[in-house]
């Protein structure tokens, strides 16, 4: 007998080209879903959807312009790093109009008050220093979250801590429709995972293209050698034959996901004076570009073939469409809407 396929949503906003933290803190995991399709020995099998998140943008950016051409580089990222479109159809957001009707529906289903106390949207009202400035459609953000994961009917969402809050605003959703008009969608499920944070070179905070403190998962050999050698090291490690502390040292933790097989005589000679940083950096440059070839190599094809990547898109909206379309007939029968 075989397994039931659990359907999960993932998605990022168009960003433009990735970074090594984009790899670590999703497309891994992503890739690790994806391949338990075919994997005879997984406990759980999952059917991934993966959304480009346009219309996400504009809750803190009006400006469209560059959207389309970073949807392009990013999905190229996403290729190259294993996201199979076959298995797992991509496509975006805004192409797909029934994410807006079902975002308009559930918008009936939940109050202005549930929404303030989102403790996600409070931190970004804080940091973005917002105040009374919030727009409607920033507010009601993780309404449009809940269409999204619903209208496939997604049973799984993978979460990091901070992301909890916004499936339970899905699940309330859910709930509040099957009460009211009939089940159609699933109480998804938050399955907490531990996305790594991969500290950015400056050594001050998460890797980000805005800070360009990050190495891009397109960075040839002497681009990721030129930015390491910039990376913050142990402030107490000034010169070789000094002891370092690995423990806080940005490159180590470098070392350690992408060059386990050595994590333990790297730390030796680090803590012991005789690897100096800059041998170490070194070190470490050369196995992310090892690391990151076979993404490079897929990255080069599908720049030349861009026509592929326009197709990839079409057909993953082709398939998301399908779907999204059964669900919203599913909604209107429940809602007796459109009947004659």
């Amino acid at each position: 007998m075989g397994s039931i396929k659990k359907r999960i949503l993932s998605g990022m906003r168009p960003t433009g080209r990735l970074h090594l933290g984009n790899y670590v803190g999703a497309l891994e995991n992503w890739v690790k879903l994806q391949e338990s399709a075919a994997s005879a020995t997984a406990a759980e099998v999952f059917e991934n959807f993966h959304l480009i998140a346009d219309y996400h943008v504009l809750t803190t950016d009006l400006d469209t312009s560059a959207i389309y051409a970073n949807t392009i580089e990013m999905v190229i990222d996403w290729l190259g790093a294993g996201i199979r479109p076959e298995v797992s159809p991509i496509f975006r957001q805004s192409q797909i109009k029934e994410h807006a009707e079902l975002f308009l529906i559930f918008s009936m289903l939940i109050t202005k008050e549930r929404l303030e106390r989102n403790p996600t949207l409070k931190d970004q009202v804080r940091d973005l220093s917002m105040g009374e400035t919030i727009g409607y459609g920033h507010l009601g953000y993780p309404v449009l979250q809940a269409a999204d994961i619903l209208i496939y009917k997604g049973e799984v969402v993978p979460v990091g801590e901070d992301q909890l809050p916004h499936v339970e605003i899905t699940r309330e959703i859910a709930r509040k429709f099957n009460t009211t008009y009939g089940p159609v969608f699933p109480e998804p499920e938050g399955r907490l995972t531990q996305f790594a944070r991969l500290t950015g070179l400056d050594g001050q905070a998460q890797m980000s293209k805005s800070r360009g403190n990050g190495i891009l998962l397109s960075d040839p050999p002497p681009e990721i050698t030129a930015k390491m050698r910039k990376a913050v090291t142990d402030p107490q490690k000034i010169r070789r034959g000094d002891p370092g502390r690995p423990d806080i040292c940005t490159v180590f933790t470098y070392h350690r996901k992408f060059n386990p097989t050595e994590e333990t005589e790297i730390r030796a000679g680090c803590e012991s004076g005789q690897l100096g940083c800059v041998d170490c950096k070194m070190r470490c440059a050369s196995r992310i570009a090892e690391f990151l070839a076979p993404m490079r190599e897929k990255r080069l094809y599908y720049e030349a073939h861009v026509d592929e990547v326009k197709d990839i898109l079409n057909e993953g909206e082709k398939r998301a469409r399908h779907e999204a379309q059964k669900t919203m007939a599913d909604v209107h029968n429940a809602m007796k809407l459109g009947e004659v």
